[in-house]
């Protein structure tokens, strides 16, 4: 079981940077996938990027591939997600969320759940 902490959220101009990190407490942190969701004002969560326990294989929605990179510290138990040339649409809630092993696409596929962390890209 691990708990997820995002960190890192604020408030950027478009086309600026910010990187997310995500510190997992518990045991067995290199054995979990790990995911970046997103949920903007008044929508549903929806998916950005992943990455897989063992192999570390990525994957990212299209919106931000390219602009966006996630990569993991298993000694310091942490996921980062590097945002480049952020966008307006980039605005939203950000939540790092756990499951074991495989990366996973949709919400109801991962078990561990951070609180959040806001980000905010103004125009």
């Amino acid at each position: 079981q691990v708990q997820p902490v995002e960190s890192g959220g604020g408030l950027v101009q478009a086309e600026e940077s910010l990187s997310l990190s995500c510190k997992a407490s518990g045991r067995l942190f290199s054995t979990y996938a790990f995911g970046w969701f997103r949920q903007a004002p008044g929508k549903e969560r929806e998916f950005v990027a992943a990455i897989a326990s063992l192999f570390r294989n990525t994957d990212y929605d299209e919106s931000v591939k390219g602009r966006f990179t996630i990569s993991r510290d298993n000694d310091k138990d942490t996921v980062y997600l590097q945002m480049n040339s952020l966008k307006t649409e980039g605005t939203g809630m950000y939540y790092c969320a756990a499951r074991p092993r495989e990366i996973g696409y949709r919400t109801w596929e991962y078990n561990y759940w951070g609180q959040g962390t806001e980000v905010t890209v103004s125009s």
